[in-house]
């Protein structure tokens, strides 16, 4: 049909009324009617994998939330990260009571839903890794123990974060998808347009990248620092400061290389249309994106001597008979007399090794003095 010497371009065909099983196989993407072996351990080892994430993170929200100590910014940041772990764990779990054969039951928005909600929590945890980044960034070059962010504007980076994150989750159900353009469809979420898929992972590797370039600046300004310390501490003590920050460096950045990177290739794979590789690894690799959720406790609270503490706390209070086993089963916590009795010690027998809290204050009175000569 011509129009004024021109050609109108066909209207496209949007399948508003198709079933999920249309979509999957339109893109290649064949839904099993039967469980296959390979169904069964993704499920089992994706069931396994949420209930530590979901349990790992309660307890550090419950942590956080009990202990006045941590009523800071980091470690409200901290909790949000937790939360946002957890809600990647149920989003996951909610993923592994609709899939496989389960998928071609669902309606198009019980498959955008299923899809929203894994979106939301892994972009509210990536934005969250980011943010703590930043605010160890802020405090330490202006050497402080803790950040002076209010509370308010903390909760207003909280509430941001969330904001974000449910946007990119919605997004897809708002139109950026392939109901009205079957030729731009994924092969991975066979609803979900490519040019999606490739915005998401590029957002993602662009939030690693400002992660791994603050990281890097703060361990070059603590190692000349430290080099700078040296004249005020001794040597064993600078060693120790420049290996513990390499080695959480290492670990932090690791574990998002590790658990993130295979994923994000693939989703790149599969925005250039090259998906026959994707299917074959796209479970398994969300399965380890999923262990980021159930690593980041781990590395950002465990690490804590205080948040240890607390564990345990909890952990003998869900147990209680547990610490009448043996004169030596309970955990036993030092009074505040107790506490003094033990930092007078440390001061006159400076052979002795303070705890980590102490060390770790320490450090940052060193740091100070330095910075002021």
């Amino acid at each position: 049909m011509s129009l004024m010497g021109g050609t109108v371009a066909p209207k496209p065909v949007c399948y508003t009324n198709a079933t999920v099983k249309f979509f999957y196989e339109s893109s290649g993407k064949n839904i099993s009617d039967t469980w296959r072996t390979q169904d069964y351990i993704v499920v089992g080892l994706g069931l396994t994998v949420c209930v530590f994430i979901i349990l790992a993170n309660i307890l550090v929200i419950t942590a956080i939330f009990i202990n006045r100590r941590f009523h800071y910014p980091i470690y409200f940041l901290l909790g949000n990260l937790a939360a946002a772990d957890l809600f990647a764990g149920i989003a996951y779990l909610h993923l592994m009571f609709h899939t496989g054969p389960w998928t071609q039951r669902l309606t198009r928005y019980q498959w955008f839903l299923r899809q929203g909600l894994i979106d939301t929590s892994l972009t509210a945890s990536v934005i969250n890794l980011m943010a703590i980044a930043l605010e160890r960034h802020q405090t330490i070059f202006t050497m402080q123990l803790h950040s002076k962010m209010t509370n308010r504007r903390v909760f207003l980076l909280i509430l941001s974060i969330w904001l974000v994150a449910t946007l990119m989750g919605l997004v897809p159900t708002l139109g950026w998808n392939c109901v009205c353009n079957l030729a731009r469809c994924s092969k991975m979420a066979p609803l979900y347009s490519r040019d999606y898929l490739v915005f998401w992972a590029v957002l993602n590797l662009v939030s690693f990248t400002i992660m791994v370039v603050v990281y890097t600046r703060i361990f070059i300004y603590v190692r000349h620092k430290s080099q700078r310390m040296s004249q005020h501490t001794t040597q064993s003590r600078h060693k120790e400061t420049v290996e513990s920050l390499m080695r959480t460096v290492f670990v932090i950045l690791s574990c998002f290389v590790i658990c993130w990177t295979p994923g994000l290739v693939l989703l790149l794979l599969d925005g250039v249309n090259c998906g026959i590789i994707v299917l074959k690894f796209e479970k398994y690799f969300l399965v380890l994106a999923e262990f980021n959720s159930l690593m980041n406790p781990i590395i950002y609270s465990y690490r804590d001597q205080d948040m240890r503490r607390t564990f345990k706390r909890i952990l003998c209070c869900l147990c209680p008979r547990a610490g009448h086993k043996g004169p030596h089963a309970g955990v036993r916590f030092n009074t505040l007399d107790q506490e003094a009795h033990k930092m007078t010690c440390i001061e006159e027998d400076p052979n002795r090794h303070p705890n980590g809290t102490h060390l770790v204050l320490q450090g940052a009175n060193d740091l100070q003095n330095s910075s002021v000569s």
